[in-house]
């Protein structure tokens, strides 16, 4: 919002907070925002927008997406969440079913922005259509380097996401490592995997300057997920002068590449063990390079007419 306004443009945000909302089944502590009848017409005329961004593809984007087909509203959407690959993981729910639907979803836009050039080339040949990309950014007031506090014992390995399924984690929870696994979140599979793996600290979910202190106190942050579209926490951990472990699929393979910020391996284990070896320094200046000043351009630019 701060860099749209500095660009010259007044923005607003429908958020889920401001409709009734309903339990994700199967996942209660996410809440699903339904707007009643006439609802989003209703919000829409109150800040007749030139242009629409749709963030998800929640019960709001469907919404909001059926208003503008039907009133004659370009807008664009965000491909943000592996839905078809998450819902495969959950339930082995059809992969190619769920990317029908979200081709249908997207196809309807006059741009869909995604977060880097491998997920891009990679929907293209899953047939989606007119694809920008549209890069992340990332704090780096609030995420820094900090002192190491003598709070653990020593290498401390921090995981910070949802706990679901799809991330993976038990791929870094089964790894016998010195030191302590720090699980930062919350999700569906935390009671479970705190009972089977006592070894890890499960800290629940922090927010603010005390998510940044855990970011800062690491020294390596361990990314299991082999699902993300691009890993927002990675640029994080990055900006705390943290190095990365993962597995070397799209999102870690686009923000990390050749960077020598974090360590890509099949093993994760090798990972964890060669990121340790990383300088801080490299990590801070490649979380350095993703602005939301050109975040916020490239979001401009893709909502612009062409």
């Amino acid at each position: 919002m701060t860099e749209l306004e500095r660009l010259g443009h007044t923005a607003s945000v429908l958020a889920p907070d401001r409709f009734l909302s309903l339990p994700c089944p199967g996942e209660p502590s996410i809440r699903l925002a339904v707007p009643r009848p006439g609802e989003i017409p209703t919000r829409l005329d109150e800040h007749e927008p030139d242009a629409i961004h749709l963030a998800t593809e929640g019960p709001l984007g469907w919404a909001t997406r059926s208003y503008c087909l039907r009133v004659g509203i370009p807008f664009t959407t965000s491909y943000c969440t592996r839905w078809p690959e998450y819902l495969h993981a959950r339930c082995r729910f059809p992969r190619e079913v769920a990317y029908d639907v979200m081709r249908g979803y997207h196809g309807a836009a006059v741009r869909t922005t995604v977060a880097s050039p491998g997920l891009l080339a990679e929907l293209e040949e899953r047939g989606f259509e007119r694809l920008v990309p549209w890069s992340r950014g990332v704090d780096l007031e609030r995420f820094r380097p900090r002192p190491k506090t003598d709070r653990w014992p020593r290498p401390l390995h921090l995981y910070v996401g949802r706990v679901a399924p799809e991330k993976n984690l038990e791929a870094f929870l089964r790894l016998e490592l010195e030191g302590t696994k720090l699980v930062v979140g919350d999700g569906p599979a935390l009671a479970d995997l705190r009972s089977r793996y006592p070894d890890a600290v499960f800290a629940g979910t922090k927010v603010g300057e005390e998510l940044a202190e855990l970011y800062a106190d690491a020294d390596v942050f361990v990314f299991p997920s082999l699902t993300d579209t691009f890993g927002l926490v990675v640029l994080e951990a990055l900006a705390s002068g943290v190095p990365v472990a993962a597995f070397p699929v799209r999102g870690p393979l686009d923000i990390l590449g050749d960077t020598n910020a974090g360590a890509l391996d099949d093993h994760l284990d090798v990972a964890i063990s060669r990121a340790l070896e990383l300088d801080p320094a490299t990590c801070r200046e490649t979380a350095a390079r993703w602005s939301w000043t050109e975040s916020a351009r490239q979001l401009v630019d893709a909502l612009a007419p062409r």
